[in-house]
Protein backbone atom coordinates (compact mmCIF):
# COMPACT_ATOMS: atom_id res chain seq x y z
CA UNK A 1 0.00 0.00 0.00
CA UNK A 2 2.67 2.30 0.89
CA UNK A 3 5.04 1.67 -2.26
CA UNK A 4 1.30 2.03 -4.24
CA UNK A 5 1.41 5.32 -2.77
CA UNK A 6 4.69 6.39 -3.38
CA UNK A 7 4.49 5.55 -7.07
CA UNK A 8 1.58 7.38 -7.26
CA UNK A 9 2.84 10.63 -5.89
CA UNK A 10 6.14 9.89 -7.92
CA UNK A 11 3.82 10.09 -10.86
CA UNK A 12 1.97 13.00 -9.74
CA UNK A 13 4.88 15.00 -9.02
CA UNK A 14 6.14 13.95 -13.06
CA UNK A 15 2.97 15.30 -14.44
CA UNK A 16 3.31 19.09 -12.75
CA UNK A 17 6.43 19.06 -13.63
CA UNK A 18 5.74 18.68 -17.23
CA UNK A 19 3.07 20.63 -17.01
CA UNK A 20 5.26 23.53 -15.17
CA UNK A 21 7.99 22.88 -18.12
CA UNK A 22 5.44 23.31 -20.96
CA UNK A 23 3.82 26.36 -19.88
CA UNK A 24 6.88 27.77 -18.63
CA UNK A 25 8.68 26.45 -22.75
CA UNK A 26 5.28 27.85 -24.05
CA UNK A 27 5.51 31.68 -21.90
CA UNK A 28 8.72 32.16 -23.47
CA UNK A 29 7.91 31.08 -26.85
CA UNK A 30 4.97 33.78 -26.67
CA UNK A 31 7.52 36.63 -24.81
CA UNK A 32 10.16 36.12 -27.88
CA UNK A 33 8.78 38.59 -30.17
CA UNK A 34 8.79 41.27 -27.13
CA UNK A 35 11.97 40.71 -26.17
CA UNK A 36 13.51 40.69 -29.89
CA UNK A 37 10.94 44.29 -30.24
CA UNK A 38 13.03 45.70 -27.39
CA UNK A 39 15.82 44.88 -28.03
CA UNK A 40 15.72 45.95 -31.76
CA UNK A 41 14.65 49.02 -30.69
CA UNK A 42 17.85 49.54 -28.62
CA UNK A 43 20.25 49.13 -31.14
CA UNK A 44 21.92 51.19 -33.82
CA UNK A 45 21.29 50.90 -37.79
CA UNK A 46 23.79 49.01 -38.47
CA UNK A 47 23.15 46.54 -35.80
CA UNK A 48 19.21 45.56 -37.08
CA UNK A 49 20.00 43.28 -39.97
CA UNK A 50 22.93 41.61 -38.55
CA UNK A 51 23.60 37.82 -39.31
CA UNK A 52 23.14 35.93 -37.30
CA UNK A 53 21.14 38.12 -35.23
CA UNK A 54 22.33 39.59 -32.35
CA UNK A 55 19.87 39.88 -29.40
CA UNK A 56 21.95 41.96 -26.77
CA UNK A 57 22.87 45.37 -28.79
CA UNK A 58 25.82 46.57 -28.26
CA UNK A 59 25.82 49.07 -27.28
CA UNK A 60 22.56 50.50 -25.95
CA UNK A 61 20.60 52.82 -28.35
CA UNK A 62 18.42 54.76 -25.68
CA UNK A 63 18.42 57.79 -28.50
CA UNK A 64 16.02 56.12 -30.26
CA UNK A 65 13.04 56.40 -28.27
CA UNK A 66 13.62 60.23 -28.37
CA UNK A 67 14.64 60.20 -31.99
CA UNK A 68 10.80 58.88 -32.59
CA UNK A 69 9.40 61.84 -30.66
CA UNK A 70 11.46 64.53 -33.43
CA UNK A 71 10.73 62.23 -36.15
CA UNK A 72 6.67 62.60 -35.68
CA UNK A 73 4.55 64.23 -33.33
CA UNK A 74 3.88 61.55 -30.40
CA UNK A 75 3.01 63.48 -27.89
CA UNK A 76 0.21 64.70 -29.52
CA UNK A 77 -0.69 61.16 -30.70
CA UNK A 78 -0.48 59.82 -27.37
CA UNK A 79 -3.40 62.59 -26.02
CA UNK A 80 -5.17 61.76 -28.94
CA UNK A 81 -4.65 57.56 -27.98
CA UNK A 82 -5.70 58.58 -24.25
CA UNK A 83 -8.35 60.67 -25.13
CA UNK A 84 -10.37 58.30 -27.78
CA UNK A 85 -9.80 55.10 -25.36
CA UNK A 86 -10.79 57.01 -22.33
CA UNK A 87 -13.85 58.16 -23.70
CA UNK A 88 -15.03 55.21 -25.89
CA UNK A 89 -14.47 52.79 -22.59
CA UNK A 90 -16.77 55.02 -20.41
CA UNK A 91 -18.96 54.88 -23.10
CA UNK A 92 -19.16 51.44 -23.83
CA UNK A 93 -19.19 50.93 -19.92
CA UNK A 94 -22.44 52.87 -20.03
CA UNK A 95 -24.21 51.30 -22.72
CA UNK A 96 -23.27 47.81 -21.93
CA UNK A 97 -24.62 48.44 -18.12
CA UNK A 98 -27.84 49.72 -19.30
CA UNK A 99 -28.49 47.37 -22.29
CA UNK A 100 -27.43 44.37 -20.07
CA UNK A 101 -30.11 45.17 -17.84
CA UNK A 102 -32.70 45.51 -20.15
CA UNK A 103 -32.59 42.26 -21.67
CA UNK A 104 -31.71 40.35 -18.52
CA UNK A 105 -34.21 41.82 -16.18
CA UNK A 106 -36.57 43.68 -17.75
CA UNK A 107 -39.75 42.11 -19.40
CA UNK A 108 -41.07 43.86 -22.62
CA UNK A 109 -42.21 42.89 -25.94
CA UNK A 110 -39.70 40.90 -28.45
CA UNK A 111 -36.75 41.08 -25.78
CA UNK A 112 -35.26 37.72 -26.87
CA UNK A 113 -35.90 38.18 -30.59
CA UNK A 114 -34.00 41.14 -30.21
CA UNK A 115 -31.31 39.94 -28.26
CA UNK A 116 -31.01 37.41 -30.45
CA UNK A 117 -30.64 39.45 -33.73
CA UNK A 118 -28.50 41.78 -31.76
CA UNK A 119 -25.90 37.99 -31.23
CA UNK A 120 -25.99 37.30 -34.54
CA UNK A 121 -25.24 41.39 -35.69
CA UNK A 122 -21.46 39.33 -34.47
CA UNK A 123 -21.15 37.28 -37.10
CA UNK A 124 -20.63 39.88 -39.53
CA UNK A 125 -17.26 40.75 -39.95
CA UNK A 126 -16.17 44.27 -38.95
CA UNK A 127 -14.88 44.94 -42.69
CA UNK A 128 -18.08 44.51 -44.02
CA UNK A 129 -19.54 48.02 -42.14
CA UNK A 130 -16.70 49.61 -42.93
CA UNK A 131 -17.82 51.64 -46.42
CA UNK A 132 -21.20 51.75 -44.97
CA UNK A 133 -19.78 53.53 -41.46
CA UNK A 134 -17.76 55.91 -43.31
CA UNK A 135 -19.99 57.30 -45.63
CA UNK A 136 -22.45 57.99 -42.53
CA UNK A 137 -20.11 59.83 -40.61
CA UNK A 138 -19.07 61.91 -43.86
CA UNK A 139 -22.75 62.75 -44.51
CA UNK A 140 -22.80 64.05 -40.13
CA UNK A 141 -19.36 65.84 -41.33
CA UNK A 142 -17.78 63.73 -38.47
CA UNK A 143 -14.43 62.61 -41.03
CA UNK A 144 -11.37 63.97 -39.10
CA UNK A 145 -12.83 64.81 -35.72
CA UNK A 146 -12.98 63.24 -32.59
CA UNK A 147 -16.44 61.97 -32.37
CA UNK A 148 -15.54 59.77 -35.87
CA UNK A 149 -12.86 58.00 -33.40
CA UNK A 150 -15.21 57.50 -30.64
CA UNK A 151 -19.09 57.63 -31.28
CA UNK A 152 -18.90 54.68 -33.66
CA UNK A 153 -17.31 52.53 -30.72
CA UNK A 154 -19.53 53.28 -27.53
CA UNK A 155 -21.70 49.88 -27.90
CA UNK A 156 -20.05 46.03 -28.04
CA UNK A 157 -22.54 43.28 -28.26
CA UNK A 158 -19.85 40.88 -26.99
CA UNK A 159 -19.66 43.02 -23.58
CA UNK A 160 -23.47 43.37 -23.78
CA UNK A 161 -23.73 39.25 -23.88
CA UNK A 162 -21.63 39.20 -21.35
CA UNK A 163 -22.37 41.06 -18.68
CA UNK A 164 -26.20 39.82 -19.43
CA UNK A 165 -24.34 36.65 -18.12
CA UNK A 166 -23.40 38.02 -15.11
CA UNK A 167 -26.53 39.88 -14.32
CA UNK A 168 -28.52 36.50 -14.93
CA UNK A 169 -26.55 35.05 -12.04
CA UNK A 170 -27.57 37.59 -9.60
CA UNK A 171 -30.29 36.19 -7.18
CA UNK A 172 -34.10 36.89 -7.65
CA UNK A 173 -33.74 37.17 -4.26
CA UNK A 174 -32.12 40.19 -4.51
CA UNK A 175 -33.79 41.93 -6.30
CA UNK A 176 -37.16 40.55 -4.81
CA UNK A 177 -35.64 42.13 -1.54
CA UNK A 178 -34.73 45.65 -3.17
CA UNK A 179 -38.12 46.33 -4.61
CA UNK A 180 -39.43 45.26 -1.03
CA UNK A 181 -37.41 48.09 0.65
CA UNK A 182 -38.86 50.47 -2.14
CA UNK A 183 -36.20 50.52 -4.69
CA UNK A 184 -37.05 51.18 -8.65
CA UNK A 185 -35.60 49.39 -11.81
CA UNK A 186 -32.64 52.92 -11.74
CA UNK A 187 -31.59 52.29 -8.03
CA UNK A 188 -31.45 48.79 -8.39
CA UNK A 189 -28.97 48.24 -11.20
CA UNK A 190 -26.80 51.08 -10.19
CA UNK A 191 -26.67 50.18 -6.23
CA UNK A 192 -27.02 46.62 -6.10
CA UNK A 193 -26.48 44.96 -9.37
CA UNK A 194 -23.68 46.72 -10.38
CA UNK A 195 -21.41 46.45 -7.62
CA UNK A 196 -22.01 42.49 -7.55
CA UNK A 197 -20.88 42.24 -10.94
CA UNK A 198 -17.42 43.88 -10.60
CA UNK A 199 -15.23 41.50 -12.26
CA UNK A 200 -16.90 41.36 -15.01
CA UNK A 201 -17.21 45.27 -15.59
CA UNK A 202 -13.53 44.86 -15.19
CA UNK A 203 -12.80 42.91 -18.14
CA UNK A 204 -15.14 45.13 -20.00
CA UNK A 205 -13.34 47.97 -19.08
CA UNK A 206 -9.74 46.30 -20.05
CA UNK A 207 -10.29 44.74 -22.85
CA UNK A 208 -12.05 48.04 -24.36
CA UNK A 209 -9.05 49.89 -23.52
CA UNK A 210 -6.57 47.48 -25.50
CA UNK A 211 -8.82 46.97 -28.20
CA UNK A 212 -9.10 51.05 -28.49
CA UNK A 213 -5.52 51.88 -27.36
CA UNK A 214 -4.25 49.08 -30.37
CA UNK A 215 -7.03 50.56 -33.22
CA UNK A 216 -5.64 50.85 -36.36
CA UNK A 217 -7.91 50.20 -39.28
CA UNK A 218 -10.65 52.52 -38.56
CA UNK A 219 -8.41 55.43 -37.22
CA UNK A 220 -6.60 55.02 -40.25
CA UNK A 221 -9.29 55.53 -42.81
CA UNK A 222 -11.68 58.41 -40.69
CA UNK A 223 -8.43 60.64 -39.65
CA UNK A 224 -6.67 62.73 -42.98
CA UNK A 225 -4.19 64.76 -40.64
CA UNK A 226 -1.66 64.35 -38.69
CA UNK A 227 -3.34 66.14 -35.26
CA UNK A 228 -6.08 64.05 -35.37
CA UNK A 229 -4.01 60.50 -35.62
CA UNK A 230 -3.61 58.21 -33.07
CA UNK A 231 -0.09 55.88 -31.97
CA UNK A 232 -1.01 52.72 -34.00
CA UNK A 233 -1.41 54.99 -37.35
CA UNK A 234 1.45 57.02 -35.87
CA UNK A 235 3.86 54.34 -36.73
CA UNK A 236 3.67 54.94 -40.17
CA UNK A 237 5.74 57.68 -40.01
CA UNK A 238 8.45 55.76 -39.60
CA UNK A 239 7.69 53.56 -43.53
CA UNK A 240 8.88 55.65 -46.25
CA UNK A 241 9.70 55.66 -50.00
CA UNK A 242 13.31 54.62 -49.13
CA UNK A 243 11.71 51.97 -46.38
CA UNK A 244 11.51 51.12 -42.39
CA UNK A 245 13.89 52.64 -40.06
CA UNK A 246 13.17 48.99 -38.03
CA UNK A 247 15.05 50.56 -34.60
CA UNK A 248 12.81 53.66 -34.26
CA UNK A 249 9.77 51.83 -35.63
CA UNK A 250 10.36 48.77 -32.87
CA UNK A 251 10.66 51.97 -29.85
CA UNK A 252 7.82 53.75 -31.33
CA UNK A 253 5.69 49.92 -30.82
CA UNK A 254 7.31 49.61 -27.35
CA UNK A 255 6.43 52.93 -26.24
CA UNK A 256 2.70 51.75 -27.54
CA UNK A 257 2.05 48.23 -25.93
CA UNK A 258 4.40 48.57 -23.16
CA UNK A 259 1.60 51.03 -20.88
CA UNK A 260 -1.25 48.03 -22.54
CA UNK A 261 0.94 44.92 -21.16
CA UNK A 262 0.97 46.56 -17.79
CA UNK A 263 -2.15 47.68 -16.97
CA UNK A 264 -3.23 43.60 -17.98
CA UNK A 265 -0.71 42.57 -15.94
CA UNK A 266 -2.04 44.36 -13.32
CA UNK A 267 -5.84 43.16 -14.05
CA UNK A 268 -5.46 39.74 -15.42
CA UNK A 269 -6.76 38.34 -12.54
CA UNK A 270 -9.89 40.23 -12.79
CA UNK A 271 -10.36 39.83 -16.38
CA UNK A 272 -9.52 35.95 -15.88
CA UNK A 273 -12.49 35.63 -13.26
CA UNK A 274 -15.17 37.89 -15.14
CA UNK A 275 -14.72 36.07 -18.68
CA UNK A 276 -15.16 32.37 -16.80
CA UNK A 277 -18.12 33.25 -14.92
CA UNK A 278 -19.54 34.35 -17.93
CA UNK A 279 -21.75 30.96 -18.56
CA UNK A 280 -23.35 30.52 -15.46
CA UNK A 281 -26.73 31.00 -16.32
CA UNK A 282 -28.72 32.12 -19.32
Amino acid sequence: MADEKRHLGAAEGFSRLFIYLTLTLGGLFTLLPFLWMISTSLKAPQQVMLLPPRWIPSPVEWQNYVEIFRMAPFGRYFLNSVLVTTLSTLGELLTTILAAYAFSRLEFRGRDLLFALLLGTMMVPGEVLLVPNYITLARLGWIDHYEALIIPWTASVFAIFLLRQHFLSVPKEVLYAARVDGAGDFRILWQVMVPMVKPALVTILILKAIGSWNAFLWPLIVTNTREMRTLPVGLTAFTTEAGTVYQLYMAAAAFIIVPMVILFLLLQRQIVEGLSRAGIKG
